[in-house]
């Protein structure tokens, strides 16, 4: 089976092109080839698949095998992936953050969350610089994240957690994601927190988790701790769920900056159309070829 390894802010994960691959056991492959010792090591598995109504299909597994609906790294990967390898025909100048100038190029990618439009950056080599991606509307309502609390929304949620009060934030971007503000996210104990509060029984099923610091009102720092993966260099979608949980709280702006341990990504959730817009650059690590076991 050959592969390709690719990652957005140190978000990585090992890429299968299912246009001429199939992959029997995407769970089970996941977890081997995820495997820091003993397999390519990666965030997780995602397959470029057909599409029947969009230019292609991502399916994303995290580390341990489970299926995420979502992941914005993943796919300014993918795009980048099917753009330069020719899967799809990209359409010229169809894609734009309200206001701003349009994309050279755009494609649709289906996924979890339905079928996204993705904006292409292209360098004078016809290759992908940045992806800019429509993330859609975020969604706030309770059950639909899912998270089991009352109300229209929940912000600043009390909550404890390892015998600490925390004020609990949600959102969700198409997977579900908790954000905690901090003064300080090099303080934070994530590897003891992050776990507790993905499994904590208020998340069905469970949850990306997020610790903020506000730097400025458009530049927040963030670490992750991602379901199914641990503690990663960057999230897409999780930055996206950070920037609309400090607009709610009144802490950000709707255009910011995320800094995350692996690199930044611009934000910006539009009052027009009430969607969330990320732009991030894409990198190929290596190719290679998996043996058959």
């Amino acid at each position: 089976m050959r592969f390709i390894k690719m990652h957005g802010i140190g978000n990585d994960y090992i890429y299968v092109n299912c246009f001429e691959e199939t992959v029997e056991n995407p769970a089970g492959l996941a977890r081997i080839v995820s495997d820091r010792h003993k397999g390519i090591g990666a965030d997780g598995l995602i397959l470029i698949i057909p599409s029947k109504s969009a230019d292609a299909k991502m399916r994303m597994f995290n580390a341990d095998g489970s299926e995420s609906e979502m992941c914005g790294n993943g796919l300014r990967c993918l795009a980048k992936y099917v753009f330069e390898h020719k899967l799809a025909k990209a359409t010229r100048g169809a894609f734009s953050i309200p206001g701003e100038p349009p994309c050279p190029a755009s494609l649709k990618i289906e996924t979890g969350k339905g079928i996204l439009t993705v904006g292409l950056i292209i360098d004078d080599n016809n290759k992908v610089e940045k992806v800019c991606v429509n993330m859609g509307q975020p969604i706030l309502t309770p059950k639909d994240i899912p998270v089991k609390l009352d109300g229209r929304k929940v912000i600043e949620q009390p909550i404890e957690i390892l015998g600490r009060q925390l004020l609990m934030t949600c959102v969700s971007m198409g997977n579900p994601h908790a954000v905690f503000f901090c003064e300080d996210v090099k303080s934070i104990e994530l590897e003891k927190l992050g776990p507790a509060i993905e499994n904590n029984s208020l998340f069905p099923n469970r949850t990306n988790v997020h610790f903020v610091q506000v730097d400025n009102p458009m530049e927040l720092t963030i670490r992750t701790w991602e379901r199914g993966s641990g503690i990663t260099m960057a999230c897409g979608s999780g930055a996206c769920a950070c920037c609309v949980a400090a607009v709610l709280t009144r802490r950000a702006k709707r255009v910011c900056t995320a800094h995350l341990p692996g690199g930044d990504l611009d934000l910006s959730w539009c009052e027009e159309d009430n969607c969330v817009y990320m732009t991030g650059p894409a990198e190929e690590v290596f190719e290679g070829v998996w043996p058959e076991h």
